[in-house]
């Protein structure tokens, strides 16, 4: 079975529900309910040691994306994470699972907004089978250093794509 990762929150091309879009807290002008959605993933490779978790926005108005939402050593028998698992309030991460630091400037997910009137937003949740225990990675540590640590270190990787436009 192929290397995989479903949503019961969405499904792979849908438009991303209110409840994850980013909350009025962080003044970009949206009013979501700034929950992660449900992920889950199958097909796990062998030699899979631990699990990282990025939502990634390449069409944001950057020239560089946009880092939303990142988590890594996620311990190896896991295989879903729960509604709203990125809060760093009130965590529902497994043990041993850390966020790192998004374009937002912390750890924790951020939900989509993007300008108002531009293009649909694509939003990849990607689930990486990662080959070691844990990356060297702190909670400050940036996306592109744990992407970098990614990519020497990932041996199967999964995506599903969400959208967004406001």
């Amino acid at each position: 079975m192929p290397f995989a990762v479903t949503s019961t929150s969405f499904k792979d091309g849908d438009y991303l529900g209110a409840d994850h879009v980013l909350s009025t807290d962080f003044g970009f002008g949206c009013a979501g309910g700034n929950k992660s959605p449900q992920l889950a993933w199958s097909g796990t490779p062998p030699g899979t040691k631990s699990f990282a978790l990025t939502c990634f926005d390449p069409d944001a108005p950057t020239g560089s994306g946009f880092w939303h939402w990142l988590v890594v050593n996620i311990p190896p028998g896991t295989t879903s994470l729960a509604l709203d698992a990125g809060n760093p309030k009130a965590p529902k991460l497994p043990a041993g699972a850390l966020q790192t630091r998004t374009d937002f400037g912390a750890p924790g997910y951020g939900g989509p907004c993007p300008p108002p009137g531009d293009h649909p937003h694509r939003y990849l949740f990607t689930v990486f089978a990662v080959g070691v225990d844990n990356l060297p990675v702190k909670a400050d540590t940036s996306a592109a250093i744990v992407g970098f640590q990614l990519n020497f270190n990932t041996l199967a990787k999964a995506a599903i794509m969400g959208l967004y436009k406001r």
